[in-house]
Parts: C-alpha cells; structure tokens; sequence
C-alpha cells in the first residue's frame, strides 16, 4: 500500500518527546511519503519543513506564511521565501490563505499576505497549498484575481457546491480526519462527487484525529483511516484509494517523479 501525507505539522512540539518514533510508526503504516508544512510558529522562522526534509530523505517540504502569522511578515518575510523557494525538497508553497474565524492577524493583512505569497508561488512555478477558514468567498475571489495555477484545498470541510467551485478552479481537494467524524455527511458527499484524479488524504496532524482515534493527539499514520473511511464513501478498496492519491499528490507536486523536477 502507498499512503502519502499531504498535510502534517510534525514540527508541532506536541512531537518533541517522541517525534522519531511517530515518523517510524507512519512508516511501518505504508506512509511513503509526508508532506511537511512549513509555516511553523511563522516569521522570522521560515523552515519549519524544510529543516525535518533535509533530516528525513522521505519527507518533503513547504514554505509559507499561516494567516494566523500575517502580521508577522516583512519584506525581509518575502525575500527569505523566494529563496527557499528554490530549496530542492520545496514542493509547495503553503499553507496560506485566510482564517476569520480567529483573525488572530488583521483582515486586510491577511488578504495582502495571501496576495503576495501567490506571486511567489507563480514567480517559483510551484503549487499552492490554502487555509480557508469562514473566509470561503474572500478566498476565491483573490485567487481568481490572482492565481493562475494549481493547487489543493487543504483539510476539506465544505460541501459538494464548495467542492464543485474549487475544483472548476482547477484545485485538488485534500480530505482530513473530519471526513471520519459522524456529523460530516456534507464532507462526505463532496468526497463523493470529487473526480479521482482530484483526491488527496491528509492528517494535519497533530490536529483533527480521525475516528477511532478523535480527541487523541494526530500522527501520520492516522492517515489510513482516513483512506478507509474515503474508500467506503467511494465504494472503492482501500488500496485503490491510497495508490490514486499517492498518485495525485506526486503528479501535483513532484512532476515526475523528483522534488522541483
């Protein structure tokens, strides 16, 4: 079986007793791969997931500003990005976006912040990774505005409309944990209807444990169950599940085969 991890925050400090032992269970699970994101505790620090790729060879990176941290960021902020950018296990730009529900940065902050890390993203020719957070059609209006690639919505939790505007805007949908939860036909139904060559699975570990595992702290093995629990709603077997969003993920992100190939 070939599980991929489109989402963790292993940098986390919910890790910092045991990380190594999380990674080998993740491993001995079937996840190849795993994505780390690199927003981290946000600006100054900008290598969250780049500094757990250079240790790992299995997992690769992103590089990004969280909303939550947008007013946090220079236009040292940006420069720095642009940089590593270029970094060769550097495979998106994320995760970025907005947040209203905690507006813990400005609005309008956030909105520019968002804006600027999409031309880095375009300059770089790299994938977009989005944080959307009661903040769906202030999203979608800067990315039509602004952005003109490919990307995922990361941790899905909207319904089969949303689903429908993301994916005619050219974007992958990365299911998480909630898909899992009981309450969550809506997400279950965008699941559904999503194409299978749009899937992703991910953990946001250490966030949103999937059941059997809700209220414990996240890890990337977790993801399987999130595979199983997408190959009921899709009538499909697990192992088709995992190897098309394997797939789909390395398509996105690794263009071949190679990290910034």
């Amino acid at each position: 079986m070939r599980l991929i991890d489109s989402h963790t925050h292993l940098d986390d400090a919910q890790f910092n007793v045991d990380r190594a032992a999380v990674i080998e269970r993740a491993r001995a699970a079937g996840v190849e791969r795993m994505l780390a994101i690199g927003t981290g505790s946000g600006p100054p620090d900008l290598e969250a997931g780049v500094r757990l790729a250079d240790e790992f060879p299995f997992i690769l990176a992103t590089v990004g500003v969280h909303p939550h941290d947008a007013a946090k960021a220079t236009d040292a902020t940006f420069e720095r990005l642009r940089a590593l950018a270029a970094h060769p296990k550097v495979v998106a730009i994320g995760e970025i976006g907005l947040d209203y529900h905690y507006d813990f940065s400005p609005r309008d902050e956030q909105r520019s912040v968002f804006a600027q890390q999409l031309a880095i993203a375009s300059e770089a020719r790299l994938p977009i990774i989005i944080h959307t957070r009661e903040a769906w059609d202030d999203t979608f209006e800067i990315l039509r505005g602004e952005w003109r690639g490919a990307g995922i919505v990361h941790c899905f939790t909207g319904d089969a409309a949303q689903a429908r505007q993301a994916l005619d805007a050219g974007f992958q949908l990365a299911f998480g944990g909630v898909l899992t939860f009981p309450k969550a036909e809506a997400v279950r139904e965008a699941a559904r209807i999503t194409p299978a060559d749009r899937l992703l699975i991910e953990t946001d570990c250490p966030y949103l444990a999937p059941v059997p595992h809700r209220g414990k702290r996240n890890e990337p093995a977790f993801v399987l169950e999130t595979a199983r629990r997408l190959a009921e709603v899709r009538g499909q077997s697990v192992d088709e599940i995992a190897s098309l969003t394997a797939d789909n993920f390395e398509r996105l992100c690794l263009r071949g085969g190679t990290p910034n190939g």
